[in-house]
C-alpha cells in the first residue's frame, strides 16, 4: 500500500513537472513570435497591437499562472525579462495613443500585472525578482526596455534559457558599443543616466564605471576618463 502511495505521487509530480515544462516550452515560443511580429529596428508597433491585442493577451494570461524557481536561474531570469517588457508593452497598449510611458501616472511602480502568481509592478520585477535575486547580474539594465527610446533597443525575439547569457552578452555590447549610448564630449565620457541611477550594480568589486563599460568595448577608454550623463530620452519607442 506504502509503495503505491509513493507511486502515486511520483506520477502526480512527473505530470506537473511535464506540464509546467509544456506551458513555459509554449510561452517562451509564443513569446518569441510575439515579439518578431511587432518589433522592428528597437522599435515597437503598439498601433497594430492596439488593434490586434489577442496575440498579447494570450502571453499575459499565460503568465499568470507560471511560476518559476530561482534555482532554475536561466529560466528564471528568461521568463521575468520577457514578462517585463511584455508588460510594459500592455502598459502602453492599454493607454495608447500615449507619447511617453511617463505620461501615465504610477507606469512603472503604481500599476499591478498579474503575472506569476503575483499582483506586481514594474519596478518589483525589476528592482525584486531580477536585481533582488541576481545582484551581480548588471547586464539586465541592456535588456529590460521601458518604452523609451533612451533604453536600449528591444529585439524581436524572446529571451530563452537556453541563449540567455548569450543574448544579454549581446545587448549589452551592442549598446556600449554604438555611439549614441555612449557618448564623447572632449575628455569626457558621457553616460547613460542608467549608470547614474543604478551605479552601484556596475562597480561591484570596485570597478569604476568606465572599467565596467570597458569590458564590453572594442575601442576602450581610458580608465581615468571622466564621466558625465546625458537627459534620459523618453520619447515612445514606437515604429514610425
Amino acid at each position: 500500500m506504502e509503495s503505491r502511495k509513493t507511486l502515486t505521487a511520483t506520477v502526480l509530480f512527473l505530470v506537473v513537472q511535464l506540464g509546467f515544462s509544456q506551458d513555459i516550452s509554449t510561452f517562451f515560443t509564443k513569446a518569441d513570435a510575439f515579439f518578431n511580429s511587432y518589433v522592428s529596428d528597437g522599435r515597437v508597433n503598439y498601433k497594430e497591437i492596439k488593434s490586434n491585442p489577442a496575440g498579447l493577451n494570450e502571453l499575459m494570461d499565460m503568465a499568470q499562472n507560471i511560476n518559476v524557481s530561482t534555482s532554475d536561474a536561466n529560466t528564471y531570469q528568461a521568463f521575468w525579462i520577457n514578462t517585463y517588457n511584455l508588460s510594459v508593452i500592455q502598459g502602453i497598449v492599454n493607454n495608447y495613443p500615449i507619447k511617453s510611458p511617463l505620461d501615465k501616472g504610477g507606469f512603472f511602480d503604481k500599476i499591478t500585472y498579474n503575472v506569476g502568481g503575483k499582483n506586481i509592478t514594474l519596478n518589483d520585477i525589476e528592482n525584486k525578482l531580477l536585481r533582488g535575486n541576481f545582484p551581480k547580474e548588471a547586464r539586465f539594465h541592456f535588456v529590460l526596455v521601458c518604452a523609451g527610446l533612451g533604453c536600449p533597443p528591444i529585439i524581436p525575439n524572446a529571451y530563452l534559457p537556453g541563449t540567455l547569457d548569450t543574448q544579454l552578452q549581446k545587448q549589452t555590447e551592442i549598446a556600449l558599443n554604438n555611439p549614441n549610448f555612449v557618448r564623447i564630449k572632449g575628455k569626457k565620457v558621457l553616460l547613460s543616466q542608467i549608470f547614474e541611477w543604478y551605479t552601484g550594480d556596475f562597480t561591484q568589486g570596485g570597478k569604476s564605471l568606465i572599467d565596467f563599460v570597458n569590458l564590453h568595448r572594442k575601442e576602450k577608454f581610458d580608465p581615468k576618463s571622466k564621466v558625465g550623463y546625458y537627459p534620459y530620452d523618453w520619447n515612445l519607442n514606437e515604429t514610425n
